[in-house]
């Protein structure tokens, strides 16, 4: 493709938004409004998924052992816990350690625990985290079955109603993002046919003339990849400023609720939506001159 070429697409593209310009608001219109959704709805599943990450990077299984046991048989129960499948960290809990966790969580109330310190009812234990969420009860089962363990507990019956929770968010959440981005290219494209349709006599006179597909598909193709890349730039920025908005807010008044406050993420969802915008305004073209061209 010659320099000359190239100007004239790009000259043609810009004269086509300038005389076409209530139609290119209009599909940019759409294209800020679908990838507002779009990006509204992937930064909602992406803090979903982060919140169920952090409730399951929280999960551990207690082990209580007997009593009596002497110091080298407890190291010989942290040993072979370690060597089951998914372990990743193994922490031991004297009883006069978890007598004192439980004081400190009863704060100023504290004092009705005092008759406990010369007879303390708190057995020793092992607090056990594994690699994924999904090993807690295989590995349970496996704790409970090991010599001198009392007792195994790990939330049984609430874990697995989690795990099940966060598989189906996750899984109904990609499809969500999957239908969003498939109805902003329709829509896209359903803005974009307008336009070519108000031009249809333009193009048909042009592939009369000789003019090749490309010749006249390429300035219309860059049409639509400008006003896609304007209309993701715009609503990039709307969701930024937004997002950063809300997550101030939700610091200050709900500490407790777990946000994603890394830029690196917001960044790479901000640069995704440009790519996408670009993509989108292409290809909405490309499917709607395919019929205009049929002359």
């Amino acid at each position: 493709m010659s320099l000359n070429t190239l100007k004239y697409y790009l000259r043609e593209a810009w004269t086509s938004l300038l005389r076409n310009s209530w139609l290119s608001v209009a599909s940019m219109g759409t294209i800020i409004i679908s990838l507002l959704i779009l990006g509204s709805s992937l930064l909602l599943m992406l803090n979903v998924s982060y919140l169920t990450s952090t409730v399951e990077s929280s999960l551990e299984i207690t082990v209580f052992l007997n009593d009596g046991l002497q110091q080298d048989q407890m190291n010989r129960l942290e040993e072979e816990i370690k060597f089951i499948p998914g372990v990743t960290s193994v922490q031991f809990v004297s009883r006069t350690q978890a007598l004192e966790e439980l004081r400190s969580g009863f704060g100023e109330r504290a004092d009705i625990l005092s008759g406990l310190d010369k007879d303390n009812p708190l057995p020793d234990s092992f607090r056990v985290k594994t690699r994924e969420a999904e090993q807690v009860p295989a590995a349970a089962q496996q704790l409970s079955a090991i010599s001198g363990v009392e007792q195994v507990r790990y939330g049984q019956g609430v874990v697995e109603k989690l795990l099940a929770l966060t598989h189906w968010v996750r899984l109904w959440g990609s499809i969500t993002i999957i239908l969003l981005a498939l109805a902003a290219i329709f829509l896209i494209s359903t803005s974009i046919r307008m336009s070519l349709y108000a031009r249809r006599r333009e193009i048909a006179i042009m592939k009369m003339l000789g003019a090749t597909n490309f010749f006249v598909r390429m300035p219309f193709m860059l049409e639509g990849m400008l006003l896609g890349l304007v209309g993701a730039l715009v609503a990039a920025l709307v969701i930024n400023f937004g997002y950063l908005s809300l997550l101030s807010k939700v610091i200050v008044t709900l500490p407790f609720i777990q946000m994603i406050t890394d830029p690196v993420i917001l960044y790479r969802v901000l640069g995704g939506m440009l790519g996408l915008g670009f993509i989108i305004g292409a290809l909405g073209s490309a499917i709607s001159l395919h019929r205009f061209l049929r002359v």
